[in-house]
């Protein structure tokens, strides 16, 4: 089966707490996540065209797996506690599959 990546894109209002926002999805929030969904890879981003877009994907092997942990107890859990946390930071979520790989 094809790898799924699951991607969340967060806005974040206030460029003055970007740092605050950053330090907390690196300590707390990505562990969290890569732990409760059992990823296999995650990354973060920011944008370079607009500072405040953020995006972290994480990786499964499955799509079933994937669809498994986005639909789970478990992620309304992160998104509970990313809300309470981050009240006013708006984000969208979106599911892909590999379609290919390249590497040199």
């Amino acid at each position: 089966m094809p790898s799924a990546i699951f991607v969340v894109r967060a806005t974040l209002p206030d460029p003055a707490r970007r740092d605050e926002f950053d330090r907390w999805y690196r300590d707390v929030h990505l562990p969290d996540a890569i732990r409760s969904f059992g990823v296999r890879k995650a990354w973060r981003v920011w944008s370079l065209a607009d500072p405040s877009v953020h995006q972290a994907m994480y990786q499964f092997d499955a799509i079933d797996a994937m669809e498994r942990a986005v639909g789970g107890d478990e992620m309304k859990r992160l998104i509970a506690d990313f809300n309470r946390d981050w009240p006013d930071v708006t984000r969208t979520r979106e599911s892909f599959v590999l379609a290919q790989a390249v590497e040199e």
